[in-house]
């Protein structure tokens, strides 16, 4: 048995990610947007008695390295030892794909081109003669369709070729300008390496790529910087001007060239039996990415998508806090039966295992539907057309447009936004990404703004559409939290983080017939336990931590109580009281817990405390000074206020700095705390009138 490593690499959005999937088992997240797979992801298969492992690297546009993800995916071409190369490209725009291609062919020669989407293609009336691609571009080529695994077995035939030597491609490579070609050969004959590598060399030379060049120095044991090399890199220089190709532009002279070789490939391998096969989706998208109907559009589904939320999210969370309470018992009747001191038993049971249980049937239902609905909406092609709209409004607030992206990944997460701000080119953008993503309500703030809009705005209004307004209500807050977002990046911009808005391509992808067993799979497993797994494994300590804070005294007060008393005359200011804010500093690690915290310390309890009827909850609410006002600062301040300790964590990682740790926590904090104390002082000062 042999092993064999293999690269899988193509343009976001191609399937590339669920061909990794047929291949291997594994089930990595496969939505139809850009920037799905932002860190390497290794699987592996067995085929014909040999071992194949596979590499899904990060979706990517070109190896010019313009991007995070476009450098992983070229130093992990250039630099790892690997059998063979896999290059996805999508049926439906094979001239747009192509350019990865030969940029690829000028690295190695073990290269498969796997021409996925055919399904789509032949909707689209465009058929592709794969044989004539093959023969042009000088390396094998096959048809697939990602999701139907018994079209693999020809790319698995290939691969196994390649890899044990019984076929040698011999890619094409791009004839560049005349005054191009002429500076590869004088500097090709000074690098002792192997062609096509000297050649790309020449080219990384030429483009003056000084982080790239000292690695190609370390990993080939070059001496890049010897008199020889510069002297022609004068003379080159000097050449090259005359043809007014300069440094800044001479990518774009090297593009231009692979450019008209994609077009002219494309025109000799396809063939359109529809001229109007994108009308469609033309049609669709100018309604969708319009001006005038885009944004309400989007304010519709999303107020859509809380609204299902919220009616379908109540009676599964009923069924599992009625699940908990009944095993709480059984636990109780254990502990007392094994002698158990009673100060461990509560901690363990009114602390750890009551917090937990709290968190899992408040957080998990939600999720689970609001998971697959936002999928669902990312599968169709939604998503996309979304950050589409609000690209505008980012370049306004001087910020890249790929933020609303990650934007839109806050909904379900925080802390995975974060980690998805690595789509953003520039350094400067991706920390305002990442200093405002908690600008927009996670998953975890939902159903406490939920309970609040449905018992103080809602709660008179009988039948469906009490439901309806809760929604609505919910949706102007993260409208709230979206213009924040905007107006915060446009200080930072014009302040501690100036700058100019980079420039992007936003992929708009084709709209696709959601796969409804596969996204339920997925948003069950990738996003709403792996969410839920991280919750209860911050929520078990802070259980333990509010047991003690409940349960010793400071003289005759617990520490709950003497926090909430010495933060109260600070929260009178903005609308709040000291329990209030105590709840929201307790909960820091999932804000899931705030609001029973809250009511553990009206009600002078020791442990948190399980209230399943809202009503009843709103009736401890106001009866401890709850106001219509009241109300709307908890939500704003839910809103607006520090991430929670997982999100914070991953800042940490992500910037590698406390200093940008702590100014995301100051950030939306300071920012709820001037709204809420606005809002405060413009109701007395109605008031006194």
């Amino acid at each position: 048995m042999s092993s064999y490593k293999i690269a899988l690499v193509g343009n976001p959005n191609v399937g590339k990610s669920t061909i990794f999937n047929s291949l291997t088992g594994m089930n990595q997240h496969t939505g139809n947007w850009t920037g799905k797979t932002v860190g390497n992801c290794e699987g592996h298969y067995n085929f014909n008695k040999d071992n194949f492992t596979i590499v899904d690297i990060p979706g990517t546009y070109s190896l010019m390295s313009n991007s995070e993800e476009e450098e992983i995916a070229r130093n992990f071409i250039c630099f790892e030892k690997l059998d063979a190369v896999v290059i996805v490209v999508d049926a439906t725009s094979l001239e747009r794909n192509l350019n990865l291609v030969f940029q690829i062919m000028e690295i190695t020669s073990n290269i498969i081109v796997s021409v996925n989407l055919l399904d789509e293609a032949k909707k689209k009336g465009i058929s592709i003669d794969l044989k004539k691609l093959s023969e042009l571009l000088g390396v094998p080529v096959v048809g697939t369709i990602g999701k139907k695994k018994k079209t693999l077995i020809n790319l698995k035939n290939e691969i196994t070729k390649i890899c044990a030597g019984k076929v040698s491609p011999t890619p094409k490579i791009i004839k560049y300008v005349p005054i191009i070609e002429d500076s590869i050969s004088l500097l090709s004959s000074e690098i002792s390496v192997p062609f096509p590598i000297c050649r790309w060399i020449s080219l990384k030379l030429i483009c003056n790529n000084e982080k790239l060049l000292a690695s190609i120095s370390n990993k080939f044991q070059l001496n890049l910087n010897t008199p020889n090399i510069n002297a022609k890199l004068d003379e080159i220089g000097c050449l090259l001007a005359r043809n007014d190709i300069t440094a800044s532009n001479i990518e774009n002279a090297l593009l231009a060239s692979i450019l008209r070789q994609c077009e002219y490939i494309t025109k000799a391998v396809c063939t359109y039996k529809k001229a109007d096969y994108t009308k469609r989706t033309m049609k669709i998208d100018k309604i969708l990415t319009s001006k005038k109907f885009g944004i309400p559009i989007m304010l519709v589904f999303l107020c859509l998508l809380f609204w299902i939320t919220i009616v379908g999210a109540n009676y599964p969370s009923q069924l599992l806090s009625d699940f908990f309470a009944s095993l709480k018992e059984k636990i109780l009747v254990f502990f007392e039966y094994v002698h158990s001191p009673t100060w461990l038993t509560s901690l363990l049971v009114n602390g750890v295992y009551q917090t937990v249980t709290w968190v899992i049937s408040v957080m998990l239902p939600p999720m689970a539907i609001f998971f697959p609905l936002f999928t669902i909406l990312e599968d169709l092609g939604f998503l996309p057309r979304i950050a589409f709209n609000l690209d505008r409004c980012f370049k306004c607030a001087c910020t890249s447009g790929k933020q609303a992206l990650t934007m839109c990944m806050g909904f379900g997460c925080n802390a995975a936004a974060v980690i998805g701000t690595r789509i953003i080119n520039s350094p400067r953008e991706k920390l305002i990404a990442i200093l405002t993503n908690c600008f927009v309500p996670c998953n975890g703030r939902f159903p406490f703004l939920i309970t609040l809009a449905t018992i103080f705005i809602s709660g008179s209004i009988a039948g469906i559409f009490s439901g309806l307004v809760a929604a609505v209500v919910v949706m102007l807050v993260v409208l709230l939290g979206i213009l924040l977002t905007l107006l915060v990046s446009k200080i930072l911009s014009k302040t501690i983080l100036k700058g100019l808005p980079s420039s992007f391509t936003l992929e708009l992808p084709p709209y696709r017939t959601p796969q409804i067993g596969k996204i339920l799979i997925r948003s069950l497993f990738d996003r709403t336990l792996f969410v839920l797994g991280k919750a209860i494994s911050i929520a078990a300590p802070a259980g333990i931590v509010i047991w003690l804070f409940s349960n010793i005294n400071i003289g005759s007060v617990s520490i709950l109580d003497f926090i909430a008393n010495a933060l109260n005359p600070f929260a009178k200011l903005i609308g709040l009281d000291g329990y209030i804010l105590t709840g929201f500093i307790l909960g820091i690690p999932a804000n899931e817990i705030v609001l029973p915290i809250i009511l553990m310390g009206y009600l002078k309890n020791k442990e948190l405390i399980d209230i399943e009827n809202v009503a009843v909850i709103g009736n401890i609410l106001t009866s401890n000074g709850w106001s219509l006002l009241t109300a709307i600062n908890v939500m704003i301040f839910t809103l607006l206020h520090f991430p929670c300790g997982t999100t914070l964590l991953t800042i940490k990682k992500e910037t590698k700095s406390i200093k940008w740790t702590i100014v995301s926590f100051l950030l939306p904090t300071l920012c709820g705390i001037i709204i809420c104390f606005i809002t405060t002082q413009t109701y007395n000062l109605i008031n006194l009138i």
